[in-house]
């Protein structure tokens, strides 16, 4: 506190002790004049005992606070596993590759004319034989019936030459007429009947004009889009026939290019069976699409390429597989499983699920003998249906993790609990 301070303190005490309350100005003036000389205020006596009371008791320490309690053992958390499946199974090679349409025709018009009409919506399903495109058709109606005049007109000079033969020969006979006159005839009988067949010619010809007015479906498939509107002239040069394209979609092709490596193995083992083209196209093949964990979609072999493309030292493998609900679309790429033609004696399986993955592979949990669990690194081979082959890092009898994954780390002490899973 300052000393002007100080002083304006105590003149508004010394006021305020003449004016209303002494005793307590006296006090304040106390308070004031410790704090100048830090002098500590002295602590009031406690009052005297009644006479004949008991003495206070004396103070007693506070009470020591209870121990903690003991930690009780937390019980091993329970972890279900499965031991790995042992079986044959024979040897596969999965390699990426692409669907492809069985036909893609691309749907031109083979006759000159005005596009009349499309008879379907882009990207429509069609059956065979399905009306696609209408061309104008008078044009080739006409020509047809001229054809049909011509050949009804040959069939009846070649009657007139007929009865002319049968009238001049019986002259002859009666020395009526020369032979020359027959012979003639004879000449335009003959005529007649090739000019009968040139007619007949031109009817066909004119038939199958009238036809290729209209542009039907070669096949059941899928259609892209139209590429020429109606009102437009085709057919009149190469440039603009082609009206549209259809693809066929069931079946469907799946190809890959297996390595030489593999071509040459696929090969021998083919060669070694001694398999004839028959029973080499029953060969199955699967199919596994983006999104998709199994390989559900089955087909067989339809064609291997006769030599090494020199380009990219590949060998061409195609399959063939149904696509009644299309979910496979040319170009779509996907995972396709082939035999390898040898046959894993004794192979242990583990669940697909008890996988997982990191920077140092692919791995999975197991537990030892002690009820602790591991980490284990697994190298892995083909895979059949939910489970898949472990050509390294698992024993028979090892217990592989197949749940509470999240708590699986290694080091953990659990309580085993064998389980079983769907084949």
């Amino acid at each position: 506190m300052t000393k002007a301070l100080r002083r304006g303190t105590a003149a508004a005490l010394l006021a305020l002790g003449a004016t209303q309350s002494p005793a307590l100005a006296q006090g304040l003036m106390e308070r004031l004049w410790d704090d100048v000389t830090g002098r500590q205020p002295a602590q009031p006596a406690p009052a005297p005992a009644p006479r004949g009371a008991p003495p206070p008791p004396a103070a007693q320490a506070p009470a020591p606070a209870p121990p903690p309690p003991a930690p009780t053992a937390q019980a091993a958390p329970a972890m279900p596993y499965v031991l790995p499946r042992q079986q044959s199974v024979g040897e596969t090679m999965t390699l990426t590759g692409n669907a492809m349409a069985v036909n893609t025709v691309r749907l031109v018009a083979r006759v000159p004319g005005y596009l009349e009409r499309v008879h379907f919506e882009d990207g429509a399903f069609v059956r065979q034989g399905d009306l696609l495109f209408t061309i104008q058709q008078a044009q080739y109606r006409a020509q047809l019936q001229q054809a049909q005049a011509q050949l009804q007109l040959q069939r009846a000079a070649l009657t007139h030459a007929q009865t002319e033969v049968t009238r001049y020969t019986a002259l002859v006979r009666r020395s009526a007429a020369s032979q020359v006159e027959v012979d003639n005839w004879v000449y335009q009988r003959a005529a007649a009947e090739a000019n009968i067949l040139a007619a007949q010619a031109q009817v066909d010809l004119a038939q199958l004009n009238l036809s290729y007015t209209e542009v039907r479906a070669p096949f059941d498939g899928q259609m892209g889009r139209h590429l020429i509107d109606p009102g437009n002239m085709v057919g009149a040069s190469s440039g603009d026939a082609v009206l549209g394209e259809i693809m066929q979609l069931d079946p469907i092709y799946v190809q890959v290019n297996i390595s030489t490596q593999q071509a040459q193995q696929v090969r021998a083992n083919l060669d070694q069976r001694r398999m004839t083209l028959e029973e080499m196209q029953r060969i199955p093949v699967e199919v596994q699409l983006p999104g998709e964990t199994a390989f559900t979609h089955r087909g067989t072999l339809k064609y291997i390429a006769p030599q090494i493309d020199a380009a990219t030292g590949t060998l061409l493998v195609r399959g063939i597989l149904r696509n009644q609900d299309r979910t496979l679309l040319p170009g779509v790429f996907v995972n396709v499983r082939l035999p390898m033609g040898r046959t894993l004696q004794s192979a242990l399986l583990i669940p697909q699920r008890a996988l997982q993955e990191d920077q140092g592979g692919r791995f999975l949990m197991v537990i030892d003998t002690n009820d602790a669990i591991q980490k284990r690194y697994v190298q892995l081979g083909p895979v059949v249906g939910a489970w898949q082959v472990a050509t390294g890092g698992v024993n028979r009898g090892d217990r592989i993790v197949v749940g509470e994954l999240w708590r699986a780390s290694p080091g953990l002490h659990v309580t085993p609990q064998p389980t079983t899973l769907p084949e």
